[in-house]
């Protein structure tokens, strides 16, 4: 089976996110629900081996990694923008486990319950159902549908 292409992802995608509103709410949960995502990757505990070898590694470094082959296999420059993104998601978790009163995972479960409540609502006044239970690739499609637009806002191919 031929791999789709981004342009073919993005129509696809698209085809579920016509409505204003729907869009809107997107530009707010997609990147909310990946970060929360990463956040509850982050919170896997380590080996206590591990963590003492090499204190830098956590397993949300895995995750950015799968998710930047997957990423490159659509276009190398829409991944440039979206591994800015999911870095500043890795700077963002590392302040948080270091600052935050509550632990990581407890934070982003809050977070994802929220946005997923917000995608819900998008999609019902758009009236169809959301792309992920056709493929759940769609939950990494999201994330790179929103970037395409950035670089068409600002008139950069991908």
């Amino acid at each position: 089976m031929p791999r789709k292409t981004a342009d073919q992802w993005f129509a696809e995608y698209g085809e579920r996110h016509r409505h204003h509103a729907n869009e809107l709410i997107h530009w707010i949960c997609v990147p909310v629900i990946f970060f929360s995502v990463l956040g509850f990757v982050w919170a896997i505990p380590l080996p206590e081996a591990w963590d003492k070898q090499a204190p830098w590694f956590n397993w949300s470094l895995v995750a950015i990694i799968a998710t930047t082959i997957f990423y490159l296999r659509l276009s190398v420059r829409l991944t440039i923008g979206l591994a800015a993104f999911m870095m500043i998601c890795q700077t963002i978790l590392l302040e948080l486990d270091f600052y935050a009163r509550w632990p990581v995972w407890r934070i982003c479960l809050v977070l994802f319950a929220a946005a997923w409540i917000g995608q819900f609502i998008g999609h019902r006044i758009e009236g169809k159902k959301p792309s992920f239970p056709k493929d759940p690739l769609f939950l990494l499609i999201g994330p790179a549908w929103l970037m395409s637009k950035v670089y068409r806002k600002v008139k950069m191919k991908y």
